[in-house]
């Protein structure tokens, strides 16, 4: 259902569904006459940094005599309808142009989008909107891609919690916002569908987008290294820290198993009330402490036989048998913390759980407890490119040839252009 609202001076309203909880945003910030607007609502940051050819229409059309256009906005594959950044820009460069804009949101945050379907469309004054498409289409395709990645990840490990972990793999603080709330919108969908999800981030800045008010994690290699030891590195963390729970990476010294036990051990106490994890990050090019290809095949044959018996790719290989963290070198941990009789400590897994090998995972019953990961930011990023096209001039439907789906539907479809 299409929900219609009208932007200007007032809240942005229906134009967004619920799901993430609302934040004090700039963009919402820029209604307060006493708050200057964000930078990128300027008009000298807009026309520096939209498509000249957008400029140079603006121009002529302030010229030729103003138009009221509605916009379609689209991708061409399938997405998570996340508007939310997007219009909040647009809502505040509406806002600082005095100008009132449509938005007619044809998918509601947190839904499915078919390839090439409206997302929504935007009506308004041709001289105040055409300017604008650049920077309203790098604030909406990459968020919907990574919310729908984030979304299947969720959906093929179910019971598995998420930590988004995507920070240092983001160009910039404005990428690292939009991914952190592309996941917690994809998460909120598979959650709907009874997934775990994400549970929160890794840092303190994106955490309001899964209702937290600080990032989580422990520790990195690089304490592991200051330390000398695993066991001491996680000395060190709960001397500082002695009222939060441990994770420890456990493959620095390549001896993931002896060291996680090494940990146990030390603090049994935390192993018993299952406030202890051990974290497998283990370097694609080496396999797991006590594994090779023989023993990861073994591993598997003893957990998850019908997961290697039938085709794979050399991908998918890789991820149930191979170097790094397969799903052999989670199991194998597993069975050695169990009969080292600690069955309450959890396995964290990161390394390039995308949605391919979340998939595999799942088929190996990975005995995995919570995955850190950034890998729902779009992998191949032309798949990202949203596209805006003019539907409607002063109410009569007209777009180029090639793209009459996008016209709203009903007798529209029939007279682009007037034509009968």
């Amino acid at each position: 259902m299409t929900k219609a609202t009208t932007l200007g001076g007032s809240t942005l309203g229906a134009a967004l569904a619920t799901g993430v909880a609302r934040r004090d945003t700039p963009a919402a910030a820029a209604a307060d006459t006493n708050i200057a607007p964000p930078a990128d609502t300027t008009d000298a940051v807009i026309t520096a940094r939209t498509d000249s050819y957008f400029n140079r229409t603006k121009q002529i059309v302030q010229r030729f005599g103003d138009a009221r256009v509605t916009y379609a906005v689209f991708l061409r594959r399938p997405v998570v309808s996340a508007p939310r950044i997007a219009l909040d820009w647009l809502r505040a460069v509406a806002a600082a142009r005095a100008v009132e804009l449509q938005i007619d949101l044809v998918h509601e945050e947190g839904t499915w989008v078919g390839a090439g379907d409206p997302l929504l469309y935007v009506t308004g004054s041709l001289i105040a909107l055409s300017d604008l498409e650049t920077l309203l289409l790098q604030k909406l395709g990459a968020a919907c891609v990574a919310a729908h990645n984030a979304y299947q990840m969720c959906l093929e490990l179910p019971a598995v919690a998420f930590l988004a972990m995507e920070a240092r793999h983001c160009a910039g603080a404005e990428m690292q916002e939009m991914m952190a709330y592309a996941a917690a919108i994809g998460s909120r969908a598979a959650q709907a569908e009874g997934a775990k999800g994400f549970i929160g981030n890794a840092n303190d800045a994106t955490a309001h987008w899964f209702g937290q008010k600080h990032g989580y994690g422990t520790m990195p290699h690089a304490l592991i290294g200051y330390a000398g030891t695993t066991v001491r590195a996680a000395e060190m963390f709960r001397e500082t820290y002695p009222d939060e729970p441990l994770t420890v990476l456990v493959d620095y010294f390549g001896r993931e198993v002896s060291d996680g036990l090494a940990v146990a051990e030390r603090f049994p106490d935390l192993a018993a009330e299952g406030k202890l994890a051990m974290r497998l990050d283990t370097h694609g090019g080496r396999f797991l402490e006590g594994l090779d290809p023989a023993e990861s095949y073994a591993v598997l044959e003893r957990h998850a036989p019908s997961a290697i018996r039938r085709y794979r790719s050399e991908t998918e290989l890789r991820h149930l048998v191979g170097t790094g963290v397969s799903a052999a070198a989670v199991w194998k941990m597993r069975e050695e913390l169990d009969a080292a009789g600690f069955p309450r400590v959890r396995i964290v897994a990161s390394s390039g759980f995308g949605v391919g090998k979340c998939r595999v995972m799942a088929e190996a019953k990975a005995p995995i407890d919570l995955v850190g990961t950034g890998s729902f930011i779009p992998d191949a990023w032309a798949e990202t490119y949203a596209t805006a096209d003019i539907v409607e001039y002063d109410g009569a439907p007209r777009v180029k040839v090639g793209r009459e789906f996008l016209l709203r539907r009903g007798e529209a479809r029939r007279k682009n252009g007037g034509a009968a």
